[in-house]
């Protein structure tokens, strides 16, 4: 059986944040560009339109980066109701583009604990 949430974690970065506001709340925060430029600048956003916004509370944006080596990135937003009250907001962030694909490269040494053997 798939599990989704690991499946987003081998994608990027996954953040989840229990919330007192109410989920529409929520919602607008991330939507309503003028509250969002309050905690997330235009500038550091693609495109000011969602690449995905769906109503049951899933929207994502472009991310880019003005410094070298000017990554490109998606942001999806995740907001569901919490069982006792207030919000759950998962925020999911994975790199796209060239970059996207390589995998992390391995240090030279294993920075693992050292074993002795035994003579």
């Amino acid at each position: 059986m798939n599990d989704p949430e690991s499946e987003e974690k081998a994608k990027g970065l996954v953040f989840s944040y229990t919330l007192d506001a109410p989920p529409e709340k929520v919602w607008r925060a991330i939507t309503i560009p003028e509250y969002r430029e309050k905690w997330l600048p235009g500038k550091d956003v693609a495109d000011a339109e969602p690449d995905i916004s769906e109503p049951d509370g899933e929207i994502r944006f472009h991310m880019r980066e003005h410094e070298p080596p000017f990554l490109k990135s998606a942001v999806t937003f995740r907001v569901r109701p919490h069982r006792n009250g207030g919000t759950i907001l998962r925020i999911i962030h994975e790199l796209t583009g060239a970059r996207a694909g390589r995998s992390i490269p391995q240090a030279a040494n294993s920075n693992g604990p050292s074993l002795m053997l035994a003579a």
